[in-house]
């Protein structure tokens, strides 16, 4: 929800164990994010607001007709298979075309109908390194450049990725998986209480999809409507000077490699401060930002391993009793009173 929130945070990283429901969580978030507007016909998804980022083909539409043709539609998540090569994730030029009619002719890849959308790479610790060093570039500079033969073409690959990897079958390169912004581990639920609410949603499901979706409708819109409310007030959403000084201090004394999770934790902070209607940010949501943006980050130039939550907290509230820790949370929330009700899983994170 918060890159949904603000995509500029980066991409997710899902690591936890076989049958988890990562591939299930990631392909349900795409019903719950909000409508797009785009240009009718495009290969790019292009947003049709957003004059400079225009393609060609939409950009000689404008000019001669004067407006574009515009659709509203839902996002999708465009899935990246294991076997894909090079070309199929960013494109290619086809050359032979290209010189026979005078003009560049470019077929589209993965990446192209990635934008605007969510881009799910299952399994990402088993793909060729540079080619997901290929999206990670593209996802962080917001443009996908082609170039074969001297000719060069790029356009708009600003995506929401997700990946997901099962440690099991073999860790992601060190240097790899610090360009995911945040991550989540996830382990099996022993609660036979949520596993049995588990197995009876399943079986619901398979028996009747369309009343399964329709029956859980309200709460999918009520987390629709949050978000599009959260990114509306992200601008005006305060981060206090005492808290920035916090952040930093916190990933200097861990010795986190590089300034990265800085920015992504503020950035997390925010989004998650927005969802819960907030215009500042207080102390859980640095905590919760500080999680989630520190828990893959390699240290000391990768010879510390990532460090748990227990040190994450220790850093974050260095020198206070379990009792002084309460107090500060209380007295940061109290900065802002303006209360929402979060859902399920938001309140579980906190």
């Amino acid at each position: 929800m918060c890159i949904a929130v603000d995509p500029s945070i980066g991409g997710l990283l899902i690591i936890g164990p076989k049958g988890t429901g990562k591939s299930s969580i990631v392909r349900a978030f795409a019903r719950l994010l909000p409508e797009i507007e785009v240009v009718v016909g495009c290969p790019f998804n292009d947003d049709p607001s957003k004059v400079n980022e225009l393609c060609d083909r939409c950009r000689n539409i404008l000019e001669k007709e004067g407006r574009l043709p515009v659709i509203r539609t839902k996002m999708k998540v465009v899935e990246l298979p294991i076997g894909a090569t090079e070309d199929m994730v960013l494109g290619t030029i086809n050359i032979e075309r290209t010189l026979k009619e005078g003009r560049v002719v470019f077929e589209p890849g993965i990446l192209a109908r990635a934008n605007r959308n969510i881009l799910y790479i299952d399994e990402v610790n088993l793909l060729p390194d540079h080619i997901v060093d290929s999206i990670l570039d593209a996802a962080a500079f917001g443009w996908n450049v082609v170039e074969r033969e001297g000719i060069s073409l790029k356009h708009p690959a600003k995506f929401i990725l997700v990946g997901t990897m099962n440690p099991e079958e073999g860790e992601l390169r060190p240097q790899l998986l610090d360009r995911f912004s945040i991550s989540v581990r996830i382990n099996t639920l022993r609660d036979p209480e949520l596993r049995k609410e588990i197995v009876k949603r399943n079986l619901e499901f398979e028996r009747n999809p369309e009343e399964f979706c329709k029956a859980w409708q309200p709460q999918e819109e009520e987390i629709r409507e949050s978000i599009i409310r959260a990114r509306a007030m992200l601008s005006d959403v305060k981060v206090p000077e005492h808290l920035l000084d916090l952040v930093v201090q916190v990933c200097s004394e861990l010795e986190v490699d590089g300034y990265r999770p800085d920015i992504v934790a503020i950035k997390t902070a925010k989004a998650l401060a927005a969802l819960k209607n907030r215009t500042v940010v207080d102390i859980s949501d640095i905590k919760f930002g500080l999680s989630l943006a520190l828990a893959h980050r390699t240290r000391a130039g990768g010879l510390k391993p990532p460090p748990s939550l227990s040190e994450i907290e220790e850093a974050l509230f260095k020198g206070k009793t379990p009792a002084e820790k309460v107090v500060t949370e209380r007295k940061e929330r109290r900065v802002d009173k303006r209360s929402y009700r979060l859902p399920p899983f938001i309140t579980f994170f906190r």
